[in-house]
């Protein structure tokens, strides 16, 4: 299935990536949104641990949305499962537009990699809006003697199974990145699965394994430095943070294309007026010069979809996610 990347959504014009912070903040209201909500705090769940890369998103973006949305707005991690915890939340929230959630690739991904699931993660929730991505990056160790796409692929060929390639966990979107390379590519690697980009990055500088797929702004001061080497982008177009790596798609596989993406539900059977202005206060906060500026700087692209454009989306991820995880063969518990 030929991929449908975030960026494809041109009609849009460029805004902020929504990051919900990495612990419980409570913002100030500018102005009420729900009629009826008075002091009422909107809760934003964020499914993922502190210390990850969506941190400094939500830092930069944080302020902003609370006055877009005019309440005050509590954000909380509520991490587990690859994000199945903090997303039952959610989904088990009333639908008055006061409990919204953010989630990740992984939200497609899970029916296929897990055997069992509490919700359906395309019936069970409303779709606001894929706020943005952040580029991925192949990178390998600088002792690997490959510095492009047509090198590396050459030098699996020549050893199959003799290298590996890193990931984050079993079933990740950083897992499922590399392996859609080495099919792509036609070739093979060994997968070493980690518990977090951290300790893979960590042991990717040391050599302890060749090469992974990355979130870009994760190794951007890596590669600056050295320590490790871009083969090329993973998304369908250069970043303006990096215009010197050039894409995976332009050196050979231009059917390669996979982003990390980021996006606003909400819970089941939400009214349309509360989506409305749920999805026109991210509109607004985004919007921010200040909030623009900080997504520039991080590399992030950043284009609001509609809640129906985000609906679409997800089913055709989860389409496309399902067919690489039959083929990867990965099934957790």
């Amino acid at each position: 299935m030929s991929p449908i990347p975030f960026s494809s959504f041109s009609s849009l014009n460029r805004r902020a990536l929504l990051g919900l912070g990495a612990s419980a903040v409570v913002l100030s209201a500018a102005r009420p949104v729900f009629a009826q909500g008075g002091d009422k705090p909107v809760r934003f769940i964020l499914p993922i641990s502190a210390g990850s890369g969506v941190d400094a998103i939500a830092r930069a973006a944080s302020v902003a949305l609370g006055k877009a949305l005019g309440q005050p707005v509590v954000i909380e991690n509520l991490p587990g499962a690859g994000g199945i915890t903090g997303t039952s939340a959610v989904i088990k929230a009333p639908p008055d537009g006061f409990t919204l959630g953010m989630v990740s690739n992984n939200h497609v991904i899970n029916p296929s990699v897990f055997k069992k699931m509490p919700f359906d993660a395309i019936a069970d929730i409303t779709p606001i809006s894929v706020v943005g991505a952040t580029p991925l990056v192949l990178a390998v160790n600088p002792k690997l003697p490959a510095k492009n796409v047509k090198e590396l692929v050459a030098l699996l060929r020549a050893k199959p199974e003799g290298y590996n390639y890193a990931s984050s966990g079993n079933g990740t979107i950083i897992h499922l990145a590399g392996e859609m390379f080495m099919d792509e590519a036609g070739v093979k690697a060994r997968h070493i699965p980690y518990k977090g980009t951290g300790p893979m990055v960590t042991d990717m500088i040391a050599g302890q394994v060749e090469m992974g797929v990355v979130a870009l702004p994760a190794v951007q001061p890596h590669l600056k430095s050295g320590a490790l080497r871009a083969i090329g982008l993973c998304g369908p177009a250069r970043s303006p943070a990096a215009p010197e790596i050039a894409t995976i798609a332009e050196q050979g596989l231009p059917n390669y294309a996979v982003e990390g993406w980021f996006a606003v539900i909400g819970p089941p059977k939400m009214q349309p007026a509360d989506v409305k202005r749920v999805h026109e206060a991210i509109v607004a906060a985004f919007a921010a010069p200040e909030v623009r500026e900080a997504m520039d700087k991080q590399g992030n692209i950043v284009k609001p979809t509609s809640p129906e454009q985000a609906a679409s989306y997800f089913r055709s991820e989860a389409a496309r996610y399902a067919a690489l995880v039959k083929k990867a063969n990965v099934v957790l518990e």
